[in-house]
């Protein structure tokens, strides 16, 4: 194992693969290097003498400035380094070449999934209950409460016994607690499984709810109309039923417009009740879960069969990432990523403010001129917006990815676009425009973790690739999030959330090509239901719509 490398030939600085101490003699590129100081693993390291305004490379990109000289063998850190990114600019753009990897061990291989009258192809099978307005989301959870109690599906609480414990020695012994010790806490219990034993074919029901619909600015409520007709259109979505209470922004004409807009075939199920031309409360429930109920028994008669993996539309995301993230997890499920382009599937690229600095490079890699040109539209109408409150792009870092080696947003994003692979952008997807082009699209989303999923899953991915080296529980309610650790220490210490490691790849036991196999052969398991993702065990169904003001 490496004890530090360069990821590209032009870097000027180094990571740190594990921890080094001050003294240490390492080496990098048939270089001898004295370290000065402590180096934590994920850090970066000068491999050279740095000026006061020197620019910092790594991925063979400007990912930072120094602010006063740095000599060879010193940490890079917020002290030293300031954000820069590169320009770029459409009329820099080079001609786009793409060689595709070798797909032959795939070429043949199928997934079992359901198909739609449209072409489109479900993981899974999902009927969905949610609210145009937020005035319905009480009853969208009497619904809820209603069908898992009736269905069995209500999941144990395993804290229970916890609480009750405690609550028994409060009674017996005041506040004496920590002085007896804390009851253990039970194990897990196997949880519940979301799809109705009296619907087979029915993985589960899903109820959104969300603070959107009405006050506010009239266009966040007609994006919350596209961006539900996106989840209704998704191929994972059965069919579904949508409360209105009747005088809000979001109308059922626009959500209704949306739809047929997305998909002027739309033929699935949909039940729109109004509560204010309905009349009671309970008149609209009990007719909610009657046509809910309904609607179960026609979804339940769809079975899975085989599809080609072109069907497949693959949403990338990371959140929680440490400076591992953009040389193991990333670059995998970007050769994972290139591999479905080969065989024909969609690849939806999102996070916006985490493409700075890498701009130029996905402007080359764009098929069509306007596509490159939509693309820069929309990066400089956000980044402008986020100056417009005193914000910027360089804001994004979390104080947990600075923490982790991640001290600039050029160096973030630089590892960050890693997950986009190598092949050409087909399209380029404002916020909740679906994806039709098979290929690599890119998403205009934030980068926050569960904004960037919902919009994902809106957009018709069928299946999430979600790396993170610090750890994050995000999941969607409709589309299986596949969780991708950047390293070892991360699976060992939250194994709950985590489905593949990519930390053999740091440690030299794995090629990022062989890691981007395994990761499709995950990818294909899950899509088939014969493998539920951590996220999916945990429910953790994190829907947050996007209003369009700044969200890094």
């Amino acid at each position: 194992m490496n004890r530090a490398i360069t990821i590209n030939d032009t870097d000027n600085v180094a990571v740190a693969l594990t921890d080094l101490s001050k003294g240490e003699v390492i080496r990098i590129n048939d270089e001898d290097f004295t370290l000065t100081e402590n180096i934590q693993a994920k850090h970066k390291i000068a491999i050279k003498d740095f000026r006061k305004g020197d620019e910092i490379y790594m991925y063979g990109v400007i990912v930072g400035m120094t602010n006063q000289a740095v000599g060879k063998g010193e940490p890079i850190t917020t002290q030293n380094v300031e954000h820069r990114a590169s320009s770029y600019e459409l009329e820099q753009k080079k001609q786009v070449s793409w060689t595709p990897p070798d797909v032959s061990k795939w070429k043949d291989k199928t997934f079992n999934g359901y198909h739609r009258s449209d072409g489109q192809v479900g993981t899974a099978n999902y009927w969905l209950v949610f609210p145009l307005v937020f005035c319905e989301n009480r009853n969208v959870e009497v619904i809820k409460k209603t069908f898992e109690k009736a269905l069995g599906l209500e999941k144990q609480v395993q804290y229970e016994s916890y609480l009750n414990s405690l609550v028994d020695q409060y009674k017996s012994n005041g506040a004496q607690i920590s002085d007896m010790g804390l009851t253990p806490m039970p194990e897990v219990p196997e949880n519940i499984p979301d799809n109705p034993e009296l619907f087979e074919n029915v993985d589960g029901i899903r109820f959104l709810t969300h603070d959107g619909g009405c006050g506010g600015v009239r266009q966040d409520s007609e994006t919350l109309c596209r961006l539900l007709a996106g989840y209704v259109n998704n191929p994972n979505v059965a069919g579904a039923t949508v409360l209105s209470l009747g005088c809000q922004n979001a109308e059922v004409q626009i959500f209704e417009d949306a739809l047929k807009k997305i998909n002027p075939e739309f033929d699935k199920p949909v039940i729109i009740l109004d509560q204010q031309n309905t009349g009671t409360e309970q008149e609209l429930i009990a007719k909610a879960i009657k046509e809910t109920f309904l609607g179960l028994i026609e979804a339940n008669k769809i079975k899975r069969e085989p599809a080609p993996l072109s069907k497949l539309t693959i949403g990338l995301e990371c959140g929680g990432s440490d400076g591992f993230s953009g040389i193991s997890a990333n670059p995998a499920i970007g050769y994972t990523s290139d591999l479905l382009v080969a065989l024909g599937g969609t690849v939806i690229l999102s996070e916006f403010p985490e493409l700075c600095g890498v701009e130029q490079e996905l402007i080359n890699r764009a098929v069509h001129k306007s596509s490159a040109e939509k693309f820069i539209k929309l990066m400089r109408a956000y980044e402008k917006a986020a100056e417009n409150v005193g914000s910027g792009f360089d804001m994004n870092p979390s104080p947990g990815n600075i923490k982790d080696g991640l001290i600039t947003d050029a160096m973030k994003s630089a590892g960050a676009a890693k997950k986009g692979g190598s092949s050409p952008v087909n399209d380029i997807l404002d916020y909740t425009e679906y994806a039709t082009n098979p290929g690599l699209n890119l998403l205009c989303t934030p980068g926050n973790d569960v904004e960037s999923t919902t919009g994902l899953a809106g957009s018709g991915a069928n299946i999430i690739l979600f790396t993170t080296g610090l750890g994050t529980p995000t999941g969607n309610p409709v589309t299986s999030v596949i969780k991708v650790s950047s390293n070892s220490q991360l699976v060992q210490r939250m194994p709950d959330i985590i489905d593949v490691n990519t930390g053999p790849v740091i440690e030299g036991e794995k090629t990022i090509e062989v890691m981007g196999g395994e990761i499709l052969d995950q990818v294909i398991r899950v899509a088939s239901g014969e493998t539920v993702t951590k996220a999916m065990q945990l429910r953790q169904y994190d829907f947050i719509p996007w209003k369009r003001g700044v969200s890094l």
